[in-house]
């Protein structure tokens, strides 16, 4: 079945919701960090995330399977998406500023771009496609501001283990394709419960939770909605989405999350719309047109219904 197709308003109304989700991760993590170390915070984040699945699944009378395949899969996908991603944005953020860091996992979708080009056959790149992914990066960087860009080159290093999460979640994006015949509930609980094997222990090696004094009530419940909102329901959306239109479509959320958390901040926190937000947002949604294609094509055919524009005669 091919999947290289245009996203319709289900889809993209998917997507905006689970840019929300994502967007408000760093926001919830944030607080949990005040109090919990970072791979106690993931380990908490994915693991009551699993518990939450798992229930829903067997609540809903499906079954997690038995295949030793399938969960070896969720084993590889839990990895990519979890485990090695988290891991190196984590470690790359104590050398690099967070806007930076942003700036740099939104290269993800031209990570996706490419490998989904060299490694599917129905998620060729096409110039609308390359040209959108570039237009989108630059509003991500524009949103965020060119002072993040003021460190680039200088710590290598964290900078290439940011490009590394990036990488690591396009090719997440195109090895969980082959859970299209899986229920969206269902991978979601695999993948959350293999990234809980995953991260466990290094959470117990690094972090040695046991020695940490009890979390207050606040970072509590700013756990249970990264596990619940951010995490168990952000990835039965994001696997309903790969199954529906693809790897490459997914990942353009990576654009979105920057304007779900500005949008966040100025309603909730009462930050201020500066003008080069605006400029951000234009160029990300320029780049969102330019690979869903459509608008192209409507101009097109409009274009070709109107006709040859009159002869202009001269004297």
């Amino acid at each position: 079945m091919a999947i290289n197709r245009a996203m319709g308003p289900a889809e993209w109304l998917l997507l905006v919701a689970l840019s929300v989700l994502w967007g408000g991760s760093f926001f919830f993590s944030k607080v949990a960090l005040a109090e919990l170390p970072p791979f106690t915070v993931v380990l908490g984040r994915v693991g009551l995330a699993a518990v939450a699945l798992v229930v829903m699944v067997l609540g809903s009378g499906q079954r997690l399977p038995r295949s030793l395949r399938l969960w070896g899969a969720f084993l590889v996908m839990g990895a990519l998406n979890n485990l090695i991603p988290f891991s190196l944005i984590v470690w790359g953020q104590t050398a690099i500023a967070s806007g930076l860091a942003a700036i740099l996992n939104a290269t993800t979708p031209l990570f996706t771009v490419v490998l989904a080009h060299l490694l599917t056959r129905d998620e060729r790149m096409t110039p609308g496609r390359l040209s959108g992914v570039v237009l989108g990066l630059l509003g991500v960087a524009l949103m965020i501001g060119p002072a993040a860009l003021a460190g680039l080159g200088v710590a290598v290093v964290a900078q290439l283990a940011c490009l590394a999460a990036a990488l690591s979640y396009a090719l997440a994006g195109i090895f969980g394709r082959r859970f299209r015949g899986t229920p969206p509930l269902v991978t979601a609980a695999g993948q959350v419960s293999m990234s809980t094997l995953l991260i466990l222990p290094l959470a117990l090696v690094v972090d040695r939770p046991w020695s940490l004094p009890p979390p207050g009530p606040s970072t509590w419940g700013v756990l249970i909605a990264l596990a619940l909102l951010s995490t168990a329901l952000a990835y039965i959306l994001y696997f309903r989405i790969l199954a529906a239109v693809g790897a490459t479509n997914l990942l353009l959320v990576t654009f979105l999350i920057p304007v779900s958390a500005l949008v966040l901040g100025i309603r909730i926190l009462g930050e201020r719309l500066a003008p080069g937000h605006l400029a951000g947002m234009a160029l990300i949604a320029l780049g969102l047109a330019a690979i869903d294609g459509r608008p192209l094509a409507w101009r097109a055919r409009l274009r070709r219904r109107m006709g040859p524009g009159p002869v202009q005669l001269r004297p």
